[in-house]
């Protein structure tokens, strides 16, 4: 998956993090551009499966409960809810032996691959990869609103540090495998 795809993939999230920070405001304009992004990314296609559903539920949810009703329980348990759907809608592609990355992987792979052992065994540990972050990035949330350990600033920088290993590691890993593969010589 191409850098730009991939933050394209998680724009409306993306925006979210960026636009909702200092006020009830600006969370309500974020929730209300990720909603946005969420659904045209869906009409466009550049959004597809699981994912995409998981980002549409959470945004018109959040945005319904905070923009039209106010709901201060929603505000509160933002963080931990965004990351806590990508963790969890992340495990259930794995669950259902369905990796979120594969949609995104078929766009630049050759078909007669899509079925290999070795490109699913790849999207299975770059969705767990994912996963991980996701799951981590939502225990961070809930520490940082429970100013538990580590500074506000430290929660910042852990969760911002995880995510960006994970995009490297996005686009690190399937070239790794490639190489290694054409070095024994398989396929």
């Amino acid at each position: 998956m191409s850098f730009l795809k991939l933050i394209l993939s998680f724009s409306p999230w993306i925006a979210l993090l960026v636009i909702a920070r200092d006020g009830l405001f600006r969370l309500k304009v974020g929730l209300a551009v990720g909603f946005f992004l969420s659904v045209a990314m869906g009409i466009t296609r550049l959004h597809r499966g699981i994912i995409l559903w998981a980002g549409l539920s959470f945004f018109t949810y959040a945005t319904l409960a905070v923009v039209v009703f106010g709901n201060m329980w929603t505000v509160k348990y933002m963080g931990v809810m965004a990351s806590g759907v990508l963790a969890a809608s992340t495990w259930l592609t794995i669950v259902l032996n369905k990796p979120f990355t594969l949609d995104y992987a078929r766009e630049h792979t050759d078909p007669s691959l899509w079925n290999s052992p070795s490109f699913i065994r790849t999207n299975i540990v770059l969705t767990s990869v994912w996963g991980l972050a996701f799951t981590v990035n939502a225990i961070l949330a809930w520490g940082k609103m429970e100013h538990f350990i580590l500074s506000e600033l430290n929660y910042e920088i852990t969760s911002y540090t995880l995510l960006i290993g994970t995009v490297a590691f996005t686009n690190w890993y399937p070239n790794h495998v490639r190489r290694r593969s054409q070095a024994l010589g398989v396929g």
